[in-house]
């Protein structure tokens, strides 16, 4: 009797579980259905990774400059015109050289590994700065572009939520910017850093804000003519397909962009509930379409591409998932006069986006070669592409 008693308790509990695991299943296919479904039919990518063929303005042609690389995120060109990428997904900085000049790489060298997630870099000196997802370090190179050593300039930058790199830039004024995305779609941060660019000295004292309001400023660059910083910003997610427009903007000293109570400048947002959300904040300089996801910014100093497009600034666009069909993939350009906005952006690059099944690469740094060209990663398909102008 005991024993039967106890078969049938083990059973009882056996069932209950299994009727729990059946319940925790159909509850992740019902989530998930209303995740891709249920917020005005979310397309995700699903597309596997594969070499694009370029669509380009007459004139232009592409080349692969690299390949099998993983995660390249943004690049700088070195003093010696090498080119040098954040690999991310190796968690290094790899050199690029192309020495005989028939516009692809010649070996992939490791110039620094063992860091944290790195996504961005810039030099300094001679030095390499690295955003890593924890921090910024400085990374002494030699002559011969190898690592001497190395130092933290800004430890214990925080690494939760949904925005994780940390995107460095030396400013104009020789002083250290870094910026920090969002923990979140739209919330109150607890962090004061999260959702701005944050401002230190070059050895990573006097750290202070600059501009907030920037749910997640990836891309940053000096413009050439006005000397300011201008950055990308990547807006709010689940307000609709057309809900909010990516931006770019003009950084100052006490800017304020917004988020979460307003974006671009003109909308305010119906979750964040603030009066009057948009009074005092800055207006961007471009509005591209909602969801594209805008990461590096170029802005074109070579004399390699015609006229036309040399005033320029490039933006790769990383692509969607938070519309009903798939945007972005793309690499556009932005029209300048004298380092202002002369015009509306323009597809310039495009093909990682072959169709509505899936994206085969998604743009995500852009740099200009030391020979003029315009070199974009792809840090889906781990390629580095080389766009050059061919003539007529």
């Amino acid at each position: 009797m005991g024993m039967r008693v106890g078969v049938a308790r083990g059973a009882g509990r056996r069932g209950r579980r299994l009727g729990l695991f059946a319940l925790l299943a159909v509850a992740a296919v019902v989530g998930w259905w209303v995740f891709v479904g249920g917020f005005g039919g979310v397309k995700i990518d699903l597309g596997g990774a594969g070499q694009a063929r370029l669509a380009l303005p007459a004139g232009f042609q592409a080349n692969v400059f690299a390949a099998g690389l993983a995660g390249p995120r943004f690049m700088a060109v070195g003093p010696d015109g090498t080119l040098y990428v954040a690999e991310r997904g190796q968690n290094r900085i790899v050199a690029l050289p192309d020495r005989n000049g028939d516009g692809q790489a010649d070996a992939r060298i490791t110039v620094a590994g063992d860091l944290h997630a790195p996504s961005s870099l810039d030099f300094y000196k001679g030095d390499l700065i690295v955003g890593e997802q924890d921090g910024v370090r400085l990374i002494h190179l030699n002559a011969q572009g190898h690592e001497t050593g190395r130092s933290v300039l800004v430890p214990d930058l925080p690494t939760d939520g949904v925005h994780t790199t940390k995107t460095v830039l030396v400013g104009p004024d020789g002083r250290l910017y870094v910026a920090l995305g969002s923990t979140c779609n739209v919330c109150a941060e607890s962090d004061a850093r999260r959702a701005t660019v944050q401002v230190y000295n070059m050895d990573g004292s006097g750290g202070q804000l600059f501009s907030k309001g920037l749910r997640n400023a990836v891309g940053l660059a000096i413009n050439p003519v006005t000397r300011a910083i201008w950055a990308t910003n990547n807006g709010r997610d689940l307000w609709g397909d057309d809900r909010p427009p990516e931006t770019v903007n003009a950084l100052h000293a006490g800017a304020d962009f917004g988020w979460p109570r307003c974006h671009a400048g003109r909308l305010p947002d119906t979750e964040a509930g603030v009066a009057g959300g948009c009074t005092g904040v800055d207006a961007p300089l471009v509005e591209l379409d909602a969801h594209q996801a805008p990461l590096a910014l170029a802005f074109y100093q070579g004399t390699a591409f015609p006229v036309a497009y040399r005033d320029s600034l490039y933006v790769a666009l990383h692509g969607s998932w938070n519309r009903t069909q798939l945007v972005g993939y793309k690499v556009m350009r932005v029209p300048l006069r004298a380092g202002v906005v002369a015009g509306p952006a323009e597809d310039f690059a495009t093909g990682w986006l072959p169709s509505q099944a899936g994206a085969i690469g998604r743009p995500a740094g852009l740099a200009v070669g030391a020979d003029g060209s315009l070199l974009v990663s792809d840090d889906k398909g781990g390629f580095i592409y080389r766009i050059r102008y061919a003539g007529p």
